[in-house]
């Protein structure tokens, strides 16, 4: 290639290889010399922010001598790092950067076989190529990362001080260095100035005042802002006064440096050439409120919740809640008939937003003070909130009982009594040992954890010794014990299934949320599959101790069947395979709340178990009070409908559409036959007779079956209650009273049925057919929503019922409808009231 080729090559790369040029210029300077500009940014942003103003005299100087020195070390570093990029080099790096160095291969010249045709044409061949990649040059970006020369990053430092300075300091306090150097105070004092701050206190979140620049004569200003004026010139020739500090011992009005407080309000004035005066308004820090917001509520767990709300002007900065004992208000029976030993109230730290606006919001305060002496008795409740000043609201002292955890097995709950008599008051030790020496002396059938029994011997024994000269820590310590008994007594191996279980579900949480792949979702999908069959496992054991006891208010009446379970984590899978990852959060969530409320529903079996003729009657009899109670319901539906269509036509039914007559909705008393002919307050007296008229009922003489009949008894009392609710027309009343007498009627016969199955040499609870959950009587009559009703009386089976996304779907339309017409402020206050009640309930 000739000559005039070259040129025509290098032509063609000349704005890239300028552009490359430039770019080593830029990389060569910024290395070389950024501690010099880092270093005159960060005392550029120190003179924006007035530092030269604040430091006496000889720190000034000082310290601007260090960063005179600085630069100077910084500029001759920089020079002797420094190299000057040349065009070789920028043609170099342009050519780094092309594939086999065609700008270096153009200027090469052919060694071998210059005689021979071929050879030439390969060669002219070869630098047509070179030729043409090198046409396609483009400018390499400099290389500006100084990562490994600052590793601090104090460039990054000098560039964020740079930038807070220009947002809250001033470019024009740069001037002021002037002032430093000899000579300068003269030419200050030729014309005196002056410069003023208002600093307002860091929690009111408002910025500086740069009084020079407010022209306005009234000023607003927090109290506890902070005033700063600067005099310069001659000593006299400017003068402050103020009245907004209450000073007792003020500066001189001459003093050239003011720093004074704003306690109230008043006047700012600087007088001399130039001044100004400012009428200044103090605006005081109000202190802050808080009052709580509904009632005190037990958790699932037993955990205390409490929601509040709190505000103050500027933002809260910390709360606690104080609870005390309510003396007054305890039933001094038994344990509690002593005097109490004193005991400081309890004081809980309020919950805080952990981000966000602290001036007015809405929190829960959630604690677990099961453990805690207040357990479970009346207290006063306190809550109080601090602002940044200070300053402290307190709340009205509000009266409520502490929550705590529930104990539902028999023994359990007298032993957390017996631990709450000992925490009352350690002269109870005497007592409570007589009571535990009896509760072990004859545990067979009694006691049915062989662990609970050892414990609770060796605890009495303990116990029997220090009696007389217990000491707090032995107290405690006790306490504990029994606390850790009643546990296992109540959950047994139940606890640790749900531990692991819960572990499991964690687990497989958190992995959805982090995107963890299919192989490690299998792995924990199948980990807590087999936790939870052990969770249902132990689940079932433990059923028969619980019976149908409510294990959570907010899924009261729950019952689901083992395959809809299994369809569940099916669904689950599917989901996370499918990559829907807010679904099985979703989904996941309801998991465990649903794990968190199980509760289990043992088979009756295809007969009525053994010539059980006295539980089948109890459960038909339970039957025909749920129906009954659903009449009821209609009726007082029937009602309303008849009210609101009448409006104000004088409200008169014709006779046998009244309360209590029986007639359904949607029949008119002259058409066809009605199923029971006779009143509401007929069918629920004959119903109470047959109930109190029960004989031979089994379990007599044992603590199972005296309990049933006590619940019974109960049931009957209630019975007659709604008769009587009825037959006065307060359809709202008997309503009550029937769910009370069923509530009842499962309770006894639960018990009953320990009782026989005792009896029958089986296990309490055991049925035959085997456990399972949430089963269904097939030929039993439906309730209401179309359900199948349970075995033994149970309500809540969901044997073909809507499947899938229907069952969400209607419960939700049922939700709705509830909602809408609790809203209707025009109905009657009983329906409100009913309509409330059921929205409380589900």
């Amino acid at each position: 290639m000739t000559l005039a080729s070259q040129d025509d090559i290098l032509d063609r790369i000349r704005l890239p290889l300028r552009l490359t040029w430039a770019g080593l210029w830029c990389e060569r300077l910024v290395r070389a010399f950024w501690p010099l500009w880092s270093l005159a940014i960060a005392t550029l942003s120190a003179l924006a922010f007035g530092v030269q103003d604040w430091l006496p005299l000889e720190a000034a100087w000082v310290g601007l001598l260090s960063i005179l020195a600085g630069a100077v070390w910084a500029l001759v570093t920089g020079l002797s790092r420094f190299r000057k990029p040349r065009r070789t080099d920028a043609l170099e790096r342009l050519d780094s950067a092309l594939p086999g160095h065609p700008i270096s291969a153009l200027t090469d010249t052919q060694a071998i076989g210059i005689g021979d045709p071929a050879s030439a044409a390969v060669w002219e061949a070869h630098r047509a190529r070179m030729a043409a990649r090198a046409a396609q040059a483009k400018a390499v970006s400099p290389d500006l990362r100084l990562a490994r020369r600052d590793p601090y990053a104090l460039r990054y430092v000098a560039l964020t001080a740079l930038v807070i300075a220009l947002m809250f300091g001033s470019l024009w306090r740069v001037t002021t260095v002037a002032g430093l150097t000899p000579g300068g105070a003269v030419d200050l004092a030729s014309g005196p100035v002056w410069e003023g701050w208002a600093q307002p206190p860091a929690y009111t979140g408002k910025p500086s005042l740069y009084l020079n620049d407010i022209r306005t004569e009234d000023l607003t200003l927090p109290v506890g802002t902070r005033v700063l004026v600067r005099l310069y010139g001659d000593v006299g020739a400017l003068t402050l006064a103020e009245t907004v500090s209450g000073r007792t011992d003020p500066q001189p009005a001459s003093a050239p440096s003011q720093d004074f407080t704003v306690t109230r309000s008043g006047k700012i004035s600087i007088d001399g050439p130039g001044g100004r005066e400012w009428e200044i308004r103090a605006l005081p820090d109000a202190p802050p409120s808080i009052s709580p917001t509904g009632q005190m509520t037990r958790g699932p767990k037993g955990q205390l919740q409490q929601a509040f709300q709190a505000n103050d002007d500027y933002g809260v900065a910390a709360g606690q809640a104080t609870i005390a004992l309510d003396l007054a208000a305890v039933d001094r029976r038994f344990g509690l008939g002593v005097d109490p030993e004193p005991r400081d109230p309890v004081v809980l730290d309020l919950p805080m937003p952990i981000s966000g606006n602290r001036k007015d919001f809405s929190e829960t305060l959630v604690d677990d003070l099961s453990k805690h002496a207040f357990a479970n008795l009346p207290v006063t409740v306190t809550l109080s909130v601090t602002d940044a000043d200070g300053q402290t609201g307190t709340s009205e002292a509000f009266k409520t009982v502490l929550p705590g955890k529930r104990f539902f097995d028999p023994l359990a709950a007298a032993l957390i009594e017996l631990r709450r008599d000992l925490l009352w008051n350690r002269s109870n030790a005497p007592d409570t040992v007589q009571i535990l020496k009896a509760v072990t002396y004859k545990p067979e059938g009694f006691i049915r954890s062989e662990k609970a029994y050892l414990k609770l011997r060796v605890l009495t024994r303990d116990l029997d010794t220090q009696a007389a000269t217990l000491s707090t820590e032995a107290r405690d310590q006790m306490a504990d014990a029994l606390w850790d008994i009643a546990l296992l007594i109540e959950e047994g191996d139940l606890a640790s299934a749900l531990a692991r279980l819960q572990r499991a579900q964690d687990r497989l949480d958190e992995a959805i949320r982090n995107g963890a792949d299919k192989s490690e979702i299998d792995e924990l999908m199948a980990e807590m599959k087999d936790a939870l069959n052990e969770y249902m496992r132990q689940l079932a054991q433990q059923a028969p101790k619980d019976g149908e006891q409510q294990l959570s208010q907010d899924m009261q009446g729950l019952q689901m069947s083992a395959d809809q379970l299994q369809q569940m984590l099916d669904k689950l899978q599917e989901l996370m395979e499918q990559g829907k990852t807010a679904e099985a959060q979703q989904l996941m969530e309801a998991l465990r709340q649903l794990m968190q409320n199980m509760q289990v529903v043992q088979g009756e079996g295809n007969s009525g178990g053994q010539g059980n003729t006295q539980m089948q009657g109890l459960a038909d009899m339970l039957r025909e009070q749920q129906e009954l109670s659903d009449d009821s319901f209609r009726e007082l539906q029937d009602q309303f409908s008849t009210q609101q269509g009448q409006g104000g036509q004088g409200g008169q039914q014709g006779e046998g559409s009244g309360p209590g007559s029986g007639q359904k909705p949607g029949q008119s008393g002259q058409g066809e036959a009605q199923p029971d002919s006779r009143s509401l307050a007929e069918r629920q007296g004959d119903l109470g007779d047959r109930l109190g008229n029960m004989q031979n009922l089994p379990g007599a003489g044992s603590d199972a079956g005296e309990e049933g009949r006590r619940q019974l008894d109960r049931a009957g009392r209630a019975m007659d209650d709604a008769e009587q609710a009825l037959r006065d027309g307060d359809l709202s009343g008997a309503l009550d009273k029937q769910a009370e007498a069923m509530d009842a009627m499962r309770e006894g016969m639960r018990s009953l049925g320990e009782a026989l199955a005792e009896e029958q040499g089986r296990q309490p609870g055991e049925r035959q057919g085997g456990d399972q959950i949430g089963q269904a009587d097939p030929n039993s009559q439906r309730d209401p929503l179309g359900r199948n009703t349970g075995q033994v009386g149970r309500i809540g089976s969901d044997h073909n019922m809507l499947q899938g996304e229907d069952v969400y779907r209607r419960a939700q339309e049922l939700l709705d409808e509830i909602r809408r017409r609790s809203g209707d402020q025009s109905r009657p206050e009983s329906e409100l009231e009913y309509l409330r009640r059921l929205l409380e309930r589900f």
